[in-house]
């Protein structure tokens, strides 16, 4: 039950910050819309599916890490001590990982939207994409909230960030895309389960991990 108060009084910490600091989200979402609108004006709205399908997904990879970079950034020193004396950093961790997860779903459905106007909607299985879509974003959420963790104990944020996330996040990156490409042909659902299934458990690792090792850096 204290668990669950924590984690609910750090997600409304993180939304009351957010709001109080909406420039960051502003920032974020116009770098999203600016590079879909200049892959409109490169590719001139006319792309096969196979680059559509990647393009999409790096768009968000690359907007998911411009948005949790400053997960960790923000919290001072004198705030990380704050929270380390009322809270157990599985919560904090986790409440990191649930907010982040929520705010890149929101930000990958948007952009899908933008994406698809300027570029057209291929899509036939909406359903599973979205699925994939919103398991994807968890994951994301998942393996850029631990190394944002890293990156700001280290003090070298972006440059770390960048070399720590996309190893880690390559895996997960590739399954997305190639289950992403069969619900834009439309292949059933029985046919893309084991793409599900492998995001889901990388996903799973990425939490594990996250609960296991945030610690170790918490007490640093």
């Amino acid at each position: 039950m204290k668990t669950i108060v924590e984690l609910n009084t750090l997600l409304r910490k993180e939304l009351v910050l957010e709001w109080r600091r909406h420039s960051a989200l502003s920032g974020v979402v116009l770098y999203l819309f600016s590079t879909v609108f200049l892959s409109y004006l490169a590719f001139d709205g006319r792309i096969n599916l196979e680059t559509w399908n990647a393009l999409f997904w790096l768009i968000l990879l690359f907007s998911a890490m411009n948005a949790i970079m400053k997960a960790f950034i923000q919290e001072n020193e004198r705030r990380h001590l704050f929270y380390y004396m009322m809270v157990s950093p599985a919560t904090f961790i986790n409440a990191k990982i649930i907010y982040n997860s929520a705010l890149l779903i929101g930000l990958a459905i948007a952009g899908f939207v933008v994406f698809a106007a300027f570029m057209g909607n291929p899509v036939q299985s909406l359903s599973l994409f979205f699925i994939n879509l919103i398991t994807g974003m968890a994951g994301f959420s998942s393996i850029l909230c631990l190394v944002s963790a890293i990156a700001s104990r280290a003090r070298n944020n972006f440059t770390l960030m960048a070399v720590l996330g996309f190893p880690l996040i390559l895996p997960l990156l590739l399954v997305l895309i190639r289950v992403s490409g069969q619900t834009i042909n439309g292949t059933s659902f029985s046919a893309i389960a084991p793409g599900f299934i492998t995001t889901l458990l990388l996903t799973a690792i990425a939490v594990t991990l996250s609960n296991v090792l945030f610690p170790y850096i918490w007490k640093d």
